[in-house]
């Protein structure tokens, strides 16, 4: 049976505020050396960490990032929100993120967000990621992922080397999925993981894909996936699963 990494969902959001250093420690600190998060860009075009479109529900500001720029990041709470433990936590950038990697020992499935501000500021979104992920040590690991295949599609095309993945809700999940994977680039597939089968997982494997499911939080079924062979499972409490069969967090 294969191996089956266990990625922290945000880093290790149970713990610590969701997309920051913090609960990117606190994965770590739990022995899982993966992570999934999120990137967009800001006003300027600097790549940021970050879920939603708006700051509202994880710092101490209304309204949409894209009306700010690098210089408004020192005045941004990322971690109030979630316990006064944590006031100050800043917004990180990739570019600090990268560095955190690297000094860290640390792997990451970055999830490059559907930028709402259209063509140009997506395709500089695109150059400036990739422009950062160029000073990823060669030691660490990477997965650049999108539920925008378009998106997804261009990086592969304009970075070949880095192996990306299609992120897919179960609704989205049609049967052209194949294709789809294969006119992106992909080297992965992201599924949901309501409804996956033993019978899909074999099925995507057999066409030459890897897959990371999400967001797997019941033990018993992380178990069943990482017995059907699934490669990663993307969770909030990865720090409970790492008993179970074939799971790993090994660097």
């Amino acid at each position: 049976m294969a191996d089956c990494t266990l990625m922290a969902h945000r880093g290790l959001n149970t713990l610590a505020p969701e997309n920051t250093f913090s609960a990117f420690r606190a994965a770590l600190d739990n022995g899982i050396n993966w992570i999934e998060t999120d990137v967009d860009a800001l006003g300027d075009g600097t790549p940021i960490i970050i879920h939603d479109t708006a700051l509202d529900r994880t710092t101490n500001r209304f309204g949409s990032y894209y009306d700010l720029n690098a210089s408004d990041l020192p005045q941004l709470d990322a971690g109030s929100w979630f316990s006064p433990k944590f006031a100050g936590e800043p917004v990180p950038t990739l570019r600090g993120l990268i560095r955190f990697m690297n000094e860290k020992e640390l792997n990451a499935n970055i999830e490059i967000k559907s930028n709402e501000q259209g063509k140009k500021e997506t395709l500089r979104l695109i150059d400036n990621i990739i422009s950062e992920l160029e000073e990823l040590s060669p030691s660490r690991k990477v997965i650049v992922s999108s539920f925008n295949h378009v998106l997804l599609h261009i990086f592969k095309q304009r970075a070949p080397k880095l192996p990306v993945g299609c992120l897919y809700e179960t609704a989205a999940l049609y049967d052209d999925w194949k294709s789809v994977l294969e006119l992106v680039g992909a080297d992965y597939i992201h599924p949901e993981d309501d409804f996956l089968t033993a019978w899909r997982v074999e099925k995507i494997h057999r066409a030459g894909f890897g897959i990371n499911a999400w967001t797997v939080d019941s033990p018993g079924r992380a178990n069943q996936l990482a017995n059907w062979g699934v490669d990663g499972i993307i969770s909030n409490v990865p720090h409970i699963m790492k008993g179970i069969s074939g799971a790993k967090s090994a660097k």
